[in-house]
């Protein structure tokens, strides 16, 4: 993997809101909290600055009690006793944020008690009931930013609450009522927390009508349902009125700084993909270490092109600035690693959804047509890229981006709610976490983890050791199938091209179904050749093969070339061995079935030995498969060369052959001398490294170190064989 796409909301971050502070009218109200005995206690309530401000105080508390979709479950019961009697409902909504709002309103006095028959119930701070008709919901979606509520007073009043992004809200009120709001958005963003905005508007009788009318129509719309609720929703969420603003806290999840330094280490790069506001995505990335103090931020988005009509053309100049200024620092390319990246100057780039559009859809009368490779060209040059404001398609959009870029990136996307699903089935490889917004993400994905932190021995140790088994697995097959078949091919000069078989036909059968199929699966699945807690530890073990070095040209030669060793040793030995045919006790000579069967067995047993001297984690699994598999041959060739074919189908042919061919002290002999012979060079090989690493002088960081296992019991006591250096040893495909 070499690009890694996060979302972080949820992943990096716990998605367990507490709401923090809010703002109306541009007066800040902070909770004030003090420890006591290790609980939280709030200080007082919301200050008053007389009627006015009361008023809109308690429309706010209002707005946050009645615009949400949380539902109020009763605390469960065990013999008539409530587990929580201080609690006695919970709340419950798809959103963590709705919960900690409705938390919020209720420290405040404005306390949500459910919705019954399309009627919503509050108490308010004078601990009176308030009943609103529940008229219309219009739903949150990624691409809005926002959701509201139309409801009814008793008094017959018709209200319209909306919350939202900053970036949803402020359009679509009055322009002279956002200043005093949006400073405290914008530092609530820049210490962290997830802002919200809110707004309402009253809505007259005939309004109201207009827009239970469309909404209507827009429902049964058999054709461009969508894209006709949308335009009413658009219409109705305008000219509204702003009222404040909430910050809620979303705190880092464990570890997670780790794991990104540990992907960073790795030679992977980290992209965020957030809908969240950038003052407070930047915030969380300082946190989690994506971006260090000495990185050098490029940010592309409306605060840096401008909303003018000109945004184009200087959006045209970012991109060329930091084009050249990155050229001019990357050092070229000098060999090595493809995946380590030096820079004298570490760049993180910061994006926001709007001129993310911007550059994949260029007006039709723009002459920068070229702004997506530019872009791109800058992105993979930066050591961290974060996308902020990003709609899900948007995410998508990315990382197809990377995906089909020259060379075709390994890409892998991870993410907990349904937001991240188009990113999660875009890339390579997706991941979906168990989060608190459902199981969308954890559903659609490859593999399920329960945390971001999981993600560093998903790919760091799990990833390096299934890929060192793949590749072992696919360049042993060839190996194997080559000592197979080239004395078969030889062996054809020798019998005047006549297809007559060297094996015989169980021989040629079972060769690849049940002798020499166990062992290299077990191997598949078991083999540790490094341990699972120094691959975690060192992530410079995960760089040494993630270029794909196991399956390149140098290890493919080199078991080609072993391959074909080794089968000419197989034929050429046995025949150059057996050149005087009269080997029997009783003078009588071996025919072209014994010869056959002797070449096999060299070749099962040279093959199964090959993979033992190949395994550094012993299991019984392992010693079962493999001697077991050496067993199972000896036992059916005695078998079907004395029972199977002299009863049943009156053949002669491999009647005895194996039986006849063991009594021969020469053959016994033969076959030990060409097994030795055939593994000498790969023994001599390993010995030399072991040697040579022995007598090398290593620290305690100096990587890796093969470990192999001997059972006791019933555990294993891992022993250190021999410090060995990965990208020299691999590329040969010892392992």
């Amino acid at each position: 993997v070499e690009y890694v796409f996060t979302d972080k909301t949820g992943t990096l971050t716990e998605n367990s809101m507490e709401f923090i502070e809010c703002c109306i009218d541009g007066h800040k109200y902070k909770d004030c909290i003090s420890e006591v005995d290790g609980f939280s206690q709030t200080d007082g309530s919301l200050k008053y600055y007389g009627k006015a401000e009361k008023s809109r105080e308690e429309l706010f508390l209002r707005a946050l009690c009645l615009c949400h979709t949380v539902q109020i479950k009763k605390a469960d019961q065990v013999d008539g006793l409530i587990g929580h009697p201080e609690r006695k409902y919970t709340y419950i909504s798809s959103s963590p944020d709705e919960i900690a709002l409705v938390k919020g309103a209720e420290k405040y006095g404005f306390a949500f008690l459910g919705l019954e028959n399309n009627f919503m119930k509050i108490r308010n701070q004078k601990n009176e009931t308030e009943m609103y008709q529940l008229l219309h919901v219009l739903n949150f979606d990624p691409v809005r930013r926002r959701m509201s509520v139309i409801v009814r007073t008793t008094t017959g009043k018709l209200l319209l609450f909306c919350k939202g992004a900053d970036s949803s809200i402020f359009p679509r009120v009055q322009q002279e009522e956002i200043q005093q709001t949006k400073v405290h958005v914008d530092r609530n963003a820049m210490d962290g927390y997830r802002t919200l905005c809110v707004a309402f508007k009253e809505l007259t009788q005939k309004e109201y009508d207009k827009i239970d009318r469309q909404l209507n129509e827009a429902k049964m719309a058999l054709q461009d349902r969508e894209e006709k609720m949308a335009k009413v929703f658009e219409d109705t969420e305008a000219d509204m009125h702003l009222i404040g603003a909430t910050a809620v806290e979303d705190r880092l999840q464990e570890q997670s700084a780790e794991t990104i330094e540990a992907l960073h280490a790795a030679g992977m790069k980290v992209w965020v993909l957030t809908g969240d506001k950038m003052e407070t995505a930047k915030s969380t990335c300082y946190a989690c270490r994506l971006f260090q103090t000495s990185t050098e931020l490029l940010e592309l988005t409306a605060k840096t092109v401008g909303e003018s009509e000109r945004k184009e053309d200087r959006l045209h100049e970012l991109l060329m600035e930091y084009h050249k200024k990155l050229i001019q620092d990357v050092p070229k390319n000098r060999g090595g690693l493809k995946r380590s990246w030096t820079l004298s100057q570490e760049y993180g780039l910061i994006i926001d959804g709007s001129t993310l559009s911007l550059i994949l859809n260029p007006s039709q009368d723009s002459s920068s047509s070229n702004y997506k490779n530019i872009f791109l060209q800058i992105c993979l040059k930066c050591t961290a890229v974060l996308c902020c404001r990003m709609a899900p398609l948007q995410k998508a959009q990315i990382v197809r981006m990377v995906k089909n870029t020259k060379g075709s990136p390994i890409t892998l996307s991870i993410g907990d709610g349904a937001n991240d699903v188009s990113m999660i089935l875009e890339a390579h490889v997706g991941i979906g976490i168990k989060g608190k917004e459902g199981r969308q993400a954890s559903r659609n994905s490859d593999y399920a983890v329960p945390k971001f932190k999981h993600l560093r021995k998903l790919l760091l140790a799990h990833g390096h050791l299934y890929y060192v088994r793949i590749a072992h697995l696919v360049q042993y097959f060839f190996y194997k199938n080559l000592c197979f078949i080239l004395p078969q091919f030889l062996y054809q000069f020798f019998c005047g091209f006549s297809q007559q078989p060297l094996y015989d036909a169980a021989y040629l059968t079972m060769y690849n179904i049940c002798f020499t199929s166990l062992p290299i699966l077990a191997y598949s699945l078991l083999e540790q050749h490094i341990n699972i807690d120094r691959l975690t530890a060192d992530p410079q073990l995960y760089m040494k093969v993630s270029d794909n070095a196991m399956l390149q040209w140098r290890p493919f030669l080199y078991w080609t070339f072993l391959g074909a060793f080794e089968g000419l040793v197989f034929f050429f030995g046995v025949y150059f061995l057996f050149q005087n045919s009269s080997l029997e006790d009783n003078g009588k000579v071996f025919g072209n079935w014994t010869f056959g069967t002797i070449v096999f067995t060299v070749l099962v047993f040279t093959v199964t030995l090959k993979l033992a001297l190949d395994t550094r984690f012993w299991t019984w699994m392992n010693h079962f498969v493999i001697w077991g598999s050496l067993a199972f041959y000896v036992f059916f060739s005695f078998f079907w060369g004395g029972v199977i074919w002299q009863p049943f189908l009156k053949q002669q042919r491999m009647y005895f052959v194996f039986a006849h061919m063991l009594t021969s002290v020469s053959t016994w002999l033969a076959i030990i001398l060409l097994i030795f012979i055939s593994l000498f060079p790969e023994i001599l090989l390993i010995v030399l490294k072991n040697i040579k690493e022995k007598n090398r002088q290593t620290g305690p960081f100096d990587l890796p170190m093969l470990v192999s296992y001997k059972r006791i019991e019933n555990g294993y006591v891992k022993t250190e064989d021999a410090v060995t250096n990965l990208a020299e040893r691999y590329p040969l495909g010892i392992l």
